[in-house]
C-alpha cells in the first residue's frame, strides 16, 4: 500500500483570525469553528486543510515553539480570473494582511500574487492571465 497525499496542516496563534483570513477567500466554515482548538474543512476533491491552535500542538509535542523565518512552504488558490487575483489581494490587504508581492502577470502565463495569513504563512492568487 502507498502512502497518498490528505491533508495540510496549518498551526496558529489565533483560530478565529486565521479563519476569517481563509473565508475570505471563499472556503466555507462555519463561525462556530472560531473557538475550536482543532478545525478541518474538506476541499472539493477531498483533500483537507486542518488547523490547530499552537496549545493543542503543545499538548502532545510540549518542545514545540514557534517558528522563525518561515518561507519554505505556501498555499496556493486559484481564481476565476486575473480581475478575482486583484480584488482578492486588495480586500486581504485592506483588512490588515501583509502582501508580499502585488498581482502582476507573470511570465508564466498567470496573473499572480502573494501575501501572508495571519500566522505569516505565504499564500498565493493566481488565475491565467487574460
Amino acid at each position: 500500500m502507498n502512502a497518498r497525499f490528505d491533508s495540510v496542516g496549518l498551526i496558529v496563534s489565533d483560530m478565529a483570525a486565521s479563519l476569517a483570513f481563509y473565508r475570505r477567500l471563499g472556503l466555507d466554515i462555519p463561525a462556530a469553528a472560531d473557538t475550536e482548538p482543532h478545525v478541518e474543512h474538506t476541499l472539493p476533491g477531498g483533500t483537507r486543510i486542518l488547523w490547530d491552535t499552537e496549545d493543542v500542538v503543545r499538548s502532545f509535542d510540549p518542545d514545540w515553539t514557534r517558528p522563525h523565518g518561515g518561507g519554505r512552504a505556501d498555499l496556493a488558490f486559484a481564481c476565476d480570473g486575473p480581475e478575482e487575483v486583484d480584488r482578492l489581494y486588495e480586500e486581504l490587504v485592506a483588512a490588515g494582511h501583509p502582501g508580499r508581492l502585488k498581482p502582476f502577470d507573470a511570465f508564466w502565463g498567470q496573473r499572480y500574487a502573494t501575501l501572508h495569513d495571519p500566522d505569516g504563512i505565504g499564500v498565493s492568487l493566481f488565475a491565467a492571465s487574460a
